[in-house]
């Protein structure tokens, strides 16, 4: 079964992706492969509803901080919608709030945000390209990749992931030397 905490919506001025369970290394690389699609058709406005959503875990804050840099070289952006306070003070102190609108009151989709959420609560989103499986190296090299971001984010990220970032790409190398063995 496919990761269905995941729904998403194209919209006249962006895709709406709404989470609703929390965000974490489980479901990033399905966040990640369904904005990627959607910019690479030419997308560049993407919003992500956390309304639902618990909470985040680092794998996630750093897959949002990703889509948002390729966004931005886009000429578009990522923006949050329903932050609780507590996700919003872990993407602040991260310094994700300096890539990353969360809930802007002037957004476009602050005027219709019932509506969107009811599209996507009536089933009118898509989901079947969610049905993809990361084996244990890609979803450890995803893992890698949102905490590279992190870190190239400021100093005290990269003091914070330095070892968990050298941690996976030692398990990566030792993947690689064992022929393609599981991580």
């Amino acid at each position: 079964m496919g990761d269905t905490s995941l729904s998403y919506h194209e919209f006249e001025d962006g895709l709406w992706i709404r989470c609703s369970s929390r965000g974490s290394f489980m479901n990033s690389p399905t966040l990640k492969s369904i904005a990627e699609k959607y910019i690479e058709h030419g997308g560049a406005k993407i919003v992500v509803d956390l309304e639902l959503c618990p909470g985040v875990d680092s794998t996630f804050m750093g897959t949002l901080a990703g889509l948002a840099r390729r966004c931005m070289e886009v000429g578009g952006s990522v923006e949050i919608a329903g932050a609780t306070e507590r996700t919003r003070g872990a993407m602040e102190g991260l310094g994700l709030d300096m890539l990353i609108e969360i809930d802007p009151p002037e957004a476009s989709w602050q005027k219709d945000l019932t509506e969107r959420r009811a599209t996507l609560s009536r089933g009118e989103a898509r989901g079947e390209e969610q049905e993809e499986t990361f084996s244990g190296m890609q979803r450890t090299q995803h893992v890698l990749e949102a905490h590279n971001t992190l870190r190239s984010m400021n100093s005290r990220n990269d003091e914070a992931f330095g070892y968990v970032c050298e941690t996976l790409q030692e398990d990566l190398m030792r993947h690689e030397k064992n022929g393609g063995d599981e991580v």
